[in-house]
């Protein structure tokens, strides 16, 4: 058993008592928790992975709470399907793209847009993906 002191004389004491058997100072649960804590090798918290480039401002990834997480799979599925008419664009959040497909649907150029779109989808990686559709740069 590891042993630990009195805070008020320093004599050895058992991890369990609950007072000091030489001076009689009462040890509270809080007590002994903190001296856990003192003893244990202190965490030095992890730095969210930077990227720096020269003369390039380092760039910091934060999730943004504020938009919901889209589904890569989903996207792909509506921009193959309904690219045509920029449903994709939508569900990704982009309303002004997806006025604009919507606008030149009968032309079909839009059309073939989303099915190439829908492809580079689902053929991105989930880290990939998440980090340029579900992120903001900070």
């Amino acid at each position: 058993m590891a042993e630990r002191t009195c805070p008020q004389c320093g004599a050895p004491i058992d991890p369990t008592a609950a007072e000091c058997k030489y001076c009689g100072e009462v040890l509270t649960v809080q007590q002994a928790a903190q001296e856990l804590y003192a003893r244990q090798a202190p965490v030095q918290p992890q730095q969210p992975n930077v990227v720096v480039q020269p003369n390039m401002p380092a760039q910091i990834y934060v999730a943004d709470a504020s938009r919901p997480v889209k589904s890569k799979v989903a996207a792909g599925i509506f921009a193959i399907l309904l690219g045509s008419f920029g449903i994709h664009k939508f569900y990704m959040g982009q309303p002004g793209m997806g006025m604009l497909y919507l606008c030149f649907c009968w032309t079909g150029i839009p059309g073939f847009a989303g099915f190439i779109e829908g492809i580079i989808y689902l053929v991105t990686t989930e880290e990939a993906f998440e980090e340029k559709y579900n992120v903001r740069v900070r």
